[in-house]
């Protein structure tokens, strides 16, 4: 496993170099007036494809380990292929995106929607129990249902990870996070062929992060957001499906900042008339940029903007673990998982109208 992801990060580290080196022109394709742009600058947006190297990598090191006798007993085959052709609709969707701008909303949508299908179908992806008595018995007595619930998560996790992906360091501190507490839990059942494809993840994520944060020579784009939705919505169901002594509110609990930053968005935009797809400038994080974080003082523009940026996302990094460390430390104890992602939808919702009403406590801007 340790192999794995040496393996995952040095190849990560130097995809992203690459692309860093040679790929700037295609930078120039992404709009200055976008709304949720705050950078200066042509910054490369193809992170994803370095995220997905280096897990190709450290997987595919896996299934030869596993393959020359598997001395540490992770059980890495065929079915982490299949892993890797569920990620490919929703991967090249979004890296086709960042590379040309302009495949519209439904069309990735559709491909990551796809890559939700082939999960039920090819790898037989299913939620069999929500820990709600009646809910699970209408689960077991129409499975279809809870079939039709992971082909959900599978394509709307994705369009998640891409909302919160907004400042340096962001999305793939969280996708890190997320990533290891998943393995944690994982090794504690002894699900080490799961933990080690987790592993892995967290480490090519790692060789992006080298060069996103806190330097922004290199951003995720939606390849990089599409590639963490999937792998983690695919490991959160299979952890709950494989292994009986985790809750299901487990990875709820551990998701629920980018899945519940989804869902408001969504009713905000409903409110205002204004379709989903629209992007504009008022998720949480933008907010905290634009209210919290104080301006900083610099002689260059750019250099300005950038620090300012990279300011923002540690705000979220700890609104994350609020969440994270919970999770991990009652990942079998449905009753206060569920209490936890009470909490936090409450106190999102109480954050978000303090900020826009200007009532944020002097000690959060420093």
């Amino acid at each position: 496993m340790i192999w794995m992801a040496f393996v995952s990060f040095v190849v990560s580290v130097l995809a992203a170099g690459f692309v860093v080196r040679y790929m700037r022109l295609h930078a120039r394709a992404y709009g200055e007036a976008m709304p949720q742009r705050f950078h200066l600058g042509d910054v490369p947006r193809l992170g994803g494809v370095a995220v997905l190297l280096g897990m190709i990598g450290g997987w595919g090191l896996g299934v030869v380990q596993t393959g020359f006798g598997d001395l540490a007993s992770l059980r890495l085959d065929a079915w982490v292929g299949l892993w890797l052709l569920v990620m490919l609709p929703s991967a090249g969707g979004g890296i086709a995106e960042d590379m040309t701008q302009r495949l519209p909303v439904r069309y990735r949508l559709g491909l990551t929607a796809a890559s939700g299908a082939l999960a039920v179908f090819l790898l037989g992806m299913t939620v069999k129990r929500l820990e709600f008595p009646f809910a699970d018995a209408f689960l077991v007595a129409a499975p279809w249902v809870g079939s039709l619930i992971a082909l959900f998560a599978v394509a709307g996790l994705p369009h998640a990870f891409n909302i919160i992906d907004g400042y340096n360091g962001l999305a793939g501190m969280v996708a890190l996070i997320v990533c290891l507490a998943l393995a944690h839990v994982a090794l504690q059942v002894g699900d080490r062929a799961l933990a080690a494809l987790l592993v892995s993840t967290a480490a090519a994520t790692g060789g992006f992060l080298v060069w996103n944060y806190p330097r922004g020579m290199l951003f995720a784009g939606d390849g990089g957001a599409y590639v963490w939705g999937v792998v983690i919505a695919m490991a959160s169901i299979s952890l709950v499906q494989r292994n009986a002594d985790v809750s299901p509110w487990f990875p709820m609990l551990l998701l629920i900042y980018p899945v519940w930053e989804t869902i408001f968005s969504i009713y905000r935009k409903a409110v205002r008339g204004v379709s989903p797809g629209v992007a504009d400038a008022l998720h949480f994080h933008q907010l905290i940029y634009r209210r919290i974080v104080r301006g900083v003082f610099h002689d260059d523009e750019s250099r300005r903007v950038l620090m300012r940026n990279n300011r923002t996302s540690p705000y979220l990094w700890g609104f994350t673990l609020l969440t994270v460390v919970p999770a991990v430390l009652f990942w079998n104890n449905t009753p206060l998982l569920m209490a936890f992602c009470g909490l936090f939808v409450v106190s999102y919702v109480m954050a978000y109208l303090a900020i826009v009403r200007f009532k944020v406590p002097n000690w959060l801007r420093h």
